[in-house]
């Protein structure tokens, strides 16, 4: 077989950032709707299919192994810094425990959904729901963070991004259009009174604002970021290995997201800038999964897709039943859906269709997701792959 075209390390790194720019860079310069319903996200793992796939960009290199040992532990400390579980807890009340209830229908949704369709789904599709679940839980980064501590197979992770974007097409509008019914959804649930009047007032009173970056700032977060991950490497290659379940990868994961959440109640959490550099991070390493990836799982996708749909509709019933359960309104409750399935990227979305003063604890929100998002994926990766027979 002749060597792809581009092979060096250096060419490689260059390409994926370069895909990642002309995606993002594209959807801004033609505000096509296309992107509404396939985002950057999509592009940004299919386009380095192609090209890997047809010879021209390297399915194997030293760029991808970087980014999985040094990119990836730094985007879990960038993101993981900024969780402020408080505030959240505050401005939305019992919204977080809907947001909770979500959260463990998508564990128990991606297992259930798993055991109907994985007869006919590849014996390794289980890394895949992983992945899945790392997605609805927190976000893309979690994906991925997900699918490194579970050993996911680049194809079954492509299957995981294509069932996410289908999903999130359908599911956005229903969000969205929820707010036709609080009315009645409110009494259904028994929404107290003064609920909405309580949450804008402690909306307001938690408005902060970031102040400018300066390049120290970059330098303290490096510090901070490449410390952690350098911590989690020494004591992950200490920890016992008890395979299927925790390999040396998973170790290092979830003591990374670990010690980014200690330090999320530290004064590092206000240093600005690292989600928008975590942001950058992620999506590179998203180019490099495509680009190790194999179109052979392809013609799994629509029964991986059927059963991604089982798992929300499943996702949805445990948001109803918290909503009734602790009397919360539906725009608390599609916020919460929103910070699980779509993340930091949805939530505010669905936030400013519903409530605009919501749309900063939206965030909030969603990035308790992320806090959750990679103790959760794994496990429920492991659990499908115990359901599956594996």
């Amino acid at each position: 077989m002749d060597a792809p075209l581009i092979a060096s390390p250096l060419g490689v790194m260059t390409t994926l950032c370069g895909i990642c720019a002309f995606w993002f860079y594209l959807q801004k310069f033609t505000g096509a709707r296309l992107f509404d319903y396939l985002p950057p996200l999509i592009w940004i793992y299919a386009t380095p299919v192609i090209l890997s796939n047809t010879g021209i960009l390297a399915s194997s290199s030293e760029a991808y192994t970087g980014l999985r040992t040094y990119a990836l532990p730094l985007f879990i400390v960038l993101m993981l810094i900024y969780v402020n579980v408080p505030a959240a807890v505050r401005v939305m009340g019992k919204g977080v425990l809907v947001m909770l209830m979500g959260t463990i229908g998508i564990v128990v949704g991606g297992v259930a959904s798993y055991a109907v369709v994985h007869p006919w789904l590849d014996e390794s599709a289980w890394g895949g729901y992983g992945a899945l679940a790392g997605s609805w839980i927190g976000g893309t980064g979690n994906m991925a963070a997900a699918s490194e501590a579970l050993g996911t197979e680049p194809g079954q992770f492509g299957l995981a991004v294509l069932a996410d974007n289908v999903i999130y097409v359908a599911w956005l509008p229903l969000l969205l259009g929820s707010k036709a019914f609080a009315e009645r959804f409110n009494r259904w649930a028994r929404v107290p009174p003064d609920r909405l009047a309580n949450m804008e007032a402690a909306a307001a009173a938690e408005t902060t604002e970031e102040r400018p970056n300066v390049f120290q700032d970059f330098l303290y977060l490096a510090l901070v970021a490449l410390a952690v991950a350098w911590l989690a490497d020494l004591i992950a290659g200490r920890l016992p290995v008890i395979d299927p379940i925790l390999s040396t990868s998973t170790w290092k994961i979830l003591l990374v997201t670990t010690f980014a959440l200690i330090l999320s109640v530290t004064p590092l959490s206000r240093i600005p800038g690292g989600k928008a550099v975590a942001t950058a991070i992620i999506y590179v390493f998203v180019a490099s999964m495509g680009a190790r990836a194999s179109l052979e799982n392809l013609g799994d996708a629509p029964v991986f897709i059927a059963g991604a749909f089982l798992w929300i509709a499943i996702h949805g019933a445990f948001c109803l039943f918290g909503a009734w359960l602790f009397k919360v309104d539906v725009h608390s409750t599609a916020i919460a859906s929103a910070a699980n399935v779509g993340g930091a990227a949805s939530a505010p979305v669905v936030a400013a269709y519903h409530k605009e003063s919501l749309v900063p604890v939206s965030i909030l929100m969603a990035l308790i997701g992320y806090a959750l998002g990679n103790y959760l994926a794994i496990l429920t990766g492991q659990l499908a792959r115990i359901v599956g027979g594996g």
